[in-house]
């Protein structure tokens, strides 16, 4: 039949949904139930869900928007780490910095020190030093 999804196709565009709305609303307080319901999941089901699909908790991949979009911040402007931090959504600066730290390998205030901003098209720089779970962002190395 045409048109149908599969019951794993219609989870995976739940998860979508929901990884969406984590990428439109980073900076709002989320929790996991909140975003399982975007994929109308319970917690505990979309948290399993989420990391057997994107190889990271739902958690874990708010925080790694979160960092992504901080960096851009220290990276482009003057505005001071604490209202970097709150900005992406963190409501202390302690869990930002530690945060911070354990994604990309340096505090922001090191990340802001030896960062130079990127001469490339925005896409590109955005694609090179988006932190991963697997390892630190591109942090200190070249493109």
């Amino acid at each position: 039949m045409v048109g149908v999804m599969s019951p794993q196709e219609d989870e995976n565009r739940r998860l979508l949904r929901a990884r969406d709305a984590m990428d439109r609303d980073y900076a709002k307080p989320l929790d996991v139930p909140a975003v399982a319901a975007v994929a109308f999941m319970s917690a505990a089901h979309f948290s399993r869900t989420f990391r057997a699909v994107f190889g990271e908790t739902p958690h874990r991949y708010l925080q790694r928007r979160r960092i992504e979009r901080a960096m851009a911040m220290l990276r482009e402007t003057a505005v001071p780490v604490t209202d970097v931090a709150r900005e992406v959504g963190f409501e202390s600066l302690s869990s930002f910095t530690r945060t911070f730290r354990s994604i990309v390998g340096a505090s922001p205030t090191e990340f802001r020190a030896k960062a130079v901003p990127l001469s490339a098209p925005i896409c590109f720089v955005k694609a090179w030093s988006r932190p991963s779970s697997f390892g630190q962002a591109g942090f200190g190395a070249s493109p």
